[in-house]
């Protein structure tokens, strides 16, 4: 596998599927997602790329995160694992990459992990469809 692919910035963005995220939800009741853009917040309150989530202060809130699958993957799992130790409770979707320095410094042994079975099929941001599954596992990571 080309891992260009996974790290280009043309597929950084993988669009939360509803159902997913509507499962999480009714356990979590999230209030913030942090990393989307307007018209695929799963949040009332949001940050868009504009705003920054990675330098805002999440305090007091419950946060969604499904941060782009790029080279910046790695400052949101630090932010969320930095924000979780001011006590809030975050929730990340992403790629199952147990292999990375940021899964061992941010999240092994330091939050719940939960491996997807099989492969998501993401919604894609520009044609706001379901694509083809996704070329990598996925994990939902809880700092609680």
């Amino acid at each position: 596998m080309n891992n260009d692919l996974m790290f280009s910035s043309k597929n950084e963005k993988w669009g939360t599927p509803q159902d997913i995220f509507d499962e999480l939800d009714k356990e979590f009741s999230f209030t913030l997602d942090p990393c989307c853009e307007i018209d695929n917040a799963k949040c009332s309150k949001f940050y868009t790329q504009k705003e920054n989530g990675l330098i805002q202060n999440w305090s007091n809130e419950i946060v969604f995160c499904n941060p782009p699958y790029g080279k910046q993957l790695k400052h949101w799992v630090k932010k969320c694992h930095d924000e979780a130790l001011k006590g809030v409770k975050i929730v990340m979707l992403i790629p199952a990459r147990t292999d990375t320095i940021y899964f061992h410094d941010f999240i092994y042994h330091k939050a719940e992990i939960r491996f997807l079975k099989g492969r998501i099929k993401f919604i894609n941001p520009d044609t706001k469809k379901v694509e083809n599954s996704a070329p990598f596992p996925s994990m939902v990571v809880v700092f609680n």
